[in-house]
C-alpha cells in the first residue's frame, strides 16, 4: 500500500472483527456506519428511545436500546454499551466524538472486555485529556505554548503568578473543553474574582476546579491539523483546518485550507502538529489545536483524542476516508504510506446547520421535521442524523446536519456554500440557514479576514433583516390560507347562494 486509499476487501477479511458497534447517535453514527457497510462489515448502535426513529436506527444491521435517566445518561453509560457490543458480536467500537470519546475508563473497560476501542491508548487520552499535563508535555518537548501560569505549579502563589503573565489572560479549567469555564480577563483588578467564577464553573461542569491561565490573543485565529498515526511509528499529518468562525467558542464554520497560510507557514503549523503527535507515538486519529495571532505566530491550544465533527473537509480535498484509516489502525496496520503520499487539492467548506434562532442569542429551537429536502448538486454533501417526519427535541445538542462543499478554489467553494443553503428546505423547527448566508455572504469572510471573535465584532449578521410590511402582511395570508378552518371558509359557499341550486342566468 502507498497511499491512503479505501481498505480492500482482501484487507478487510484479515480484520480481527466483522461488526463495528458506534457508541454514539445523530449523523456522526450514520457516518460511521456508512464506511463500515461500505467495507463489508456488519454495523450496530445502541440507541435511547428519544431516537428510535432516527436515521442511524435505520441503516444499522443491529440497533440496541439503552436505557438512562436522561437520553444523554444513556449515551454516557459504558457498561451497557459494552454489553450491548457483545450481545451483537461487534469486535470494535467506534465512540464517534462527544459522550464517551475522550474518556479514558470507558476506553480502558473497552479493551479490558477484548473488544478494539477505535480511538487512542487510555494513556494518550489521560495525557491530553488533562489540559495542564497536555501543556506541559508539549512545551517540554519544545512546541510552542503560549506564556501562562498554572494553579497545580503552586497554588498559594497562582493569583501572583497569573498577574504576571500579563493582561490581556484567559482563565481556563484544566479538566474543561467546549468552551465552558473560560473567562477573558482584560483588567488585572477583577483577575480574583474571576478566577473564582472561573473555578466555580470547571468544578459544575467537569467537577474539577483546577485552573491554568495564559496570555491571550487578541483577535486570534483557530486553526487545527488532522493528524493520523498507527502506534507503530508512523504518523501522518492531513494538513489544517481554519475553525475561527464560533459563537461562544463553539465552531460554526470550518474550512480547508486555511485562508491565512502561506505555503511556508502552513508546512511550519502541520509539521509541529506531526512531531506533537510523534512525540508520544499517537495512535488513530487526532487533531492538534493552535491559536495563530495575527503576525502568525502560533501557540498549541490542546489535542483532541478523536475524530472530529469538521473532519469532512479533510476528506474533500484529500480524497481519504478517515473512518477507514480508523479502523485499519484500530485492526492493527501500518499506516503503509508516508507524508508525500498526502496531498490535497481544491477547497472546502463546512457549515454547521443548527435548530436555533441566532437573532435572539443563538437560542435552541425544536419541532417536528415536517418537510426535509436537502441540497444536493457535485460536490455538495449532506451529513446528517435527522428525517423527514422526525422531531428535534432539547435532548440534544442543536446540530442538526452538516453542510459540506467542494470547489476549485475558496470563491467557488463560497459560491456553491450559498447555492446549497438557499436549496436547503427545512420545515418546522427554525434553523440557522438563513443566518449562514449572511455570514458567508459577508465581505470580511469572503476575503478570509475571520478571527475568533467575528461574529461578537458583527452582531448585524445574527439579526434577522427586517421585512417589510406588504411582505408580513402576505405571509400572514398566506399563512392563514393554509388553515384548515381558514381554508374551509374560503371556499364554503353561503346558505342564500347554495340554495340557488344549478340556477344559472
Amino acid at each position: 500500500m502507498t497511499s491512503p486509499s479505501f481498505p480492500t476487501p482482501e484487507q478487510v477479511s484479515a480484520w480481527p472483527f466483522d461488526c463495528v458497534l458506534v457508541a454514539n447517535r445523530g449523523e456522526i453514527a450514520v457516518r460511521v456506519l456508512r464506511t463500515v457497510q461500505q467495507l463489508g462489515m456488519r454495523g450496530a448502535v445502541v440507541y435511547h428511545a428519544a431516537d428510535r426513529g432516527t436515521a442511524a436506527v435505520q441503516m444499522a444491521d443491529h440497533a440496541i436500546e439503552i436505557t438512562g435517566g436522561t437520553p444523554v445518561a444513556a449515551y454516557l453509560d459504558g457498561a451497557q454499551i459494552i454489553a450491548a457490543a457483545q450481545a451483537c458480536g461487534a469486535g470494535a467500537i467506534h465512540p464517534g466524538y462527544g459522550f464517551l470519546s475522550e474518556n479514558k475508563t470507558f476506553c480502558e473497560a473497552v479493551e479490558a472486555a477484548g473488544i478494539r476501542f477505535i480511538g487512542p491508548r487510555p494513556e494518550q487520552i489521560d495525557l491530553m485529556g488533562d489540559k495542564v499535563r497536555a501543556r506541559n508535555f508539549v512545551e517540554k518537548g519544545g512546541f510552542p505554548v503560549a506564556p501562562s501560569a498554572i494553579e497545580d505549579d503552586d497554588p498559594a502563589s497562582f493569583v501572583e503568578r497569573a498577574r504576571a503573565v500579563g493582561a490581556p489572560l484567559l482563565i481556563k479549567p484544566s479538566a474543561g473543553g467546549g468552551g465552558k469555564g473560560m473567562r477573558i480577563v482584560r483588567d488585572l483588578s477583577v483577575l480574583e474574582q474571576e478566577i473564582e467564577r472561573a473555578r466555580s464553573e470547571g468544578q459544575r461542569y467537569f467537577g474539577d476546579g483546577r485552573l491554568y491561565v495564559e496570555r491571550y490573543i487578541e483577535n486570534p485565529r483557530h486553526i487545527e491539523v488532522q493528524v493520523l498515526g498507527d502506534g507503530q511509528g508512523g504518523v501522518v499529518h492531513v494538513f489544517e483546518r481554519e475553525c475561527s468562525v464560533q459563537r461562544r467558542f463553539q465552531k460554526i464554520v470550518e474550512e480547508t485550507p486555511s485562508p491565512a497560510l502561506d505555503a511556508a507557514l502552513r508546512e511550519k503549523i502541520c509539521e509541529t502538529a506531526a512531531g506533537i503527535a510523534r512525540s508520544i507515538d499517537y495512535r488513530n486519529a487526532g487533531t492538534v489545536e493552535f491559536i495563530f495571532g495575527q503576525a502568525g505566530e502560533f501557540y498549541f491550544l490542546e489535542m483532541n483524542t478523536r475524530l472530529q465533527v469538521e473532519h469532512p473537509v479533510t476528506e474533500e480535498i484529500t480524497g481519504i476516508d478517515l473512518v477507514a484509516q480508523q479502523l485499519r489502525i484500530a485492526a492493527g496496520e501500518t499506516l503503509g504510506y508516508t507524508q508525500a503520499d498526502v496531498t490535497a487539492q481544491g477547497h472546502s467548506i463546512e457549515l454547521r446547520i443548527y435548530a436555533e434562532d441566532a437573532a435572539r442569542g443563538y437560542t435552541p429551537t425544536t419541532g417536528p421535521v415536517l418537510v426535509l429536502h436537502p441540497p444536493q448538486g457535485e460536490g455538495v454533501r449532506w451529513d446528517s442524523g435527522i428525517l423527514q417526519g422526525g422531531e428535534v427535541t432539547s435532548a440534544f445538542d442543536p446540530m442538526i446536519a452538516k453542510l459540506i462543499v467542494r470547489g476549485r478554489d475558496r470563491a467557488d467553494a463560497i459560491a456553491k456554500a450559498d447555492r446549497a443553503l438557499r436549496d436547503t428546505v427545512l420545515l418546522g423547527c427554525k434553523t440557522n440557514t438563513a443566518f449562514l448566508r449572511r455570514l458567508i455572504g459577508h465581505p470580511a469572510f469572503v476575503s478570509g479576514d475571520v478571527h475568533t471573535g467575528f461574529l461578537d465584532a458583527n452582531p448585524q449578521i445574527a439579526a434577522e433583516p427586517e421585512l417589510p410590511m406588504q411582505t408580513v402582511q402576505a405571509l400572514l395570508a398566506a399563512a392563514s390560507l393554509s388553515t384548515r378552518p381558514m381554508r374551509d371558509m374560503a371556499d364554503s359557499v353561503p346558505d342564500m347562494h347554495a340554495a340557488m341550486g344549478g340556477w344559472r342566468n
